[in-house]
């Protein structure tokens, strides 16, 4: 199984680009601003989108996705999330205002984009792919994913604040390899953070203390012009783990 980073930022500018995973060439892990990288022919191919929440880093390019190679496919897109994100997509973006509802183009019979729900710890067998919802603490409804490929497990936290529940479903995956954690706001700006439901180093350091297991560690999310700070800021404050930046374009094979 390879994972491909196509965009791990907090933000746009020069080469940054916001969250956005491909798992092999026909899942992706959110739809953000990473996704316009890719060929038409590489996109023509994704079957099916994992999404972790309703905010716009995470799903910017999910529109432009659907109607750059919608009418090239024979069967629909799928999207997957929580009744909660998938309510917000069909009022607030396919909703033939911000964009057209594909789940009616070309018909209501043959649409373009169809929606599956996802519930948390509850496990999605894409082909021996194990995608497993877990529980995250942010200002809308929101998960992180565990992949399992049989025989390691990379864990994606999405965008979350302190959360024992995640921790919990974390120390339960015997086989964990890989975990990527977000870090969005330095030290400076904890109170942005907490009202924000992101996490700082500071508080990293808090979270990882739950953990009990030893993992590779990256960070994903780190906010533009803040990345050199808050990584040495996290380097300070994490005690036995060292953990790395996640890089746009890093490829993991598990």
């Amino acid at each position: 199984m390879r994972l491909r980073i196509l965009g791990c930022s907090g933000g746009i500018g020069g080469n940054l680009r916001t969250t956005s995973m491909l798992l092999d060439h026909d899942v992706l892990i959110d739809a953000g601003t990473g996704i316009g990288d890719l060929s038409l022919a590489e996109m023509c191919v994704i079957d099916h989108v994992f999404v972790t929440h309703s905010h716009l880093d995470h799903i910017a390019c999910l529109p432009l996705l659907v109607d750059s190679v919608g009418f090239m496919r024979d069967q629909p897109l799928v999207i997957h999330a929580t009744d909660e994100t998938l309510d917000i997509l069909r009022q607030h973006v396919f909703n033939w205002e911000i964009w057209p509802d594909f789940t009616e183009i070309p018909s209501l019979h043959q649409p373009i984009l169809r929606y599956e729900r996802i519930v948390l710890g509850e496990t999605v067998d894409m082909g021996g792919r194990k995608i497993t919802p877990l529980p995250a603490n942010h200002v809308v409804p929101a998960v992180g994913y565990q992949i399992d490929s049989g025989k390691t497990s990379l864990v994606f936290t999405g965008d979350t604040t302190t959360c024992d529940a995640l921790w919990e479903e974390v120390n339960r995956i015997r086989n964990l390899e890989y975990l990527i954690v977000e870090t969005a706001f330095s030290n400076a700006e904890k109170e942005l953070a907490v009202v924000s439901k992101h996490l700082c180093p500071s508080l990293l350091a808090e979270e990882l203390c739950k953990l009990k297991l030893n993992p590779k560690i990256y960070i994903t999310h780190l906010k533009p012009g803040e990345i050199e700070l808050t990584m040495q800021e996290i380097s300070d404050c994490v005690g036995n783990f060292v953990p790395k930046m996640l890089q746009n374009g890093q490829i993991f094979e598990f």
